[in-house]
């Protein structure tokens, strides 16, 4: 569960002052800190098997981060599970600013942040083409994607594949999910 601290006033340049203060990792919603915590084990998973799948594909001019690199935004600050780079970026640089796609795995703590909050600011931000919400309990993703300047929403699930035309990448939903078994009788949440 994500725990708030309150700071009125504070910005984002203000955060990231206090933040490389601290040992702990914490994203920025606009308004205060909000502690990063751990995940579970299907959860690093899923984004270890995102990694290499995208790895594999993307084309050179991008680069695939994964959890502990920022994604400093207009009002906020956040760490997306996974983000694929095109263009640019200097080695020695803290922070990304500008993502193609981003990718959140949803966790019972966050899920709300990750359909809400965060879906308005990738919106916002102008780079970010796709945006990925990957179920952690079964194989389905929700997929938001900007056509014709519309945030357009999609949904996946088992052998559909998610084709990323902005990146010239496709791959089986499933590849995301391998390694992870999953109880057939359960259903699916609404997505």
């Amino acid at each position: 569960m994500n725990v708030a601290l309150r700071h009125p006033g504070m910005t984002v340049a203000d955060f990231l002052d206090w933040e490389n203060r601290q040992e702990e990792r914490w994203e920025f919603d606009g308004f205060a800190p909000v502690a990063m915590v751990g995940g579970t084990l299907a959860h690093n998973l899923i984004c270890s098997n995102l990694l290499v799948a995208l790895r594999q594909r993307v084309p050179a001019r991008c680069q695939v981060y994964v959890e502990n690199v920022k994604l400093r935004l207009a009002h906020s600050v956040r760490y997306p599970d996974v983000m694929v780079v095109c263009g640019p970026i200097r080695p020695q640089a803290t922070e990304v600013i500008d993502p193609t796609v981003v990718f959140e795995v949803l966790s019972p703590g966050t899920f709300r942040t990750d359909r809400i909050e965060k879906n308005r600011e990738y919106a916002a931000t102008a780079s970010i083409q796709r945006y990925v919400l990957l179920e952690q309990d079964l194989i389905a993703a929700e997929i938001y994607v900007r056509e014709a300047g519309r945030w357009v929403r999609a949904t996946l699930t088992g052998d559909d594949v998610l084709a990323m035309p902005e990146l010239g990448v496709e791959f089986p939903l499933s590849e995301a999910y391998a390694g992870l078994e999953f109880d057939s009788a359960a259903a699916p949440e609404a997505v």
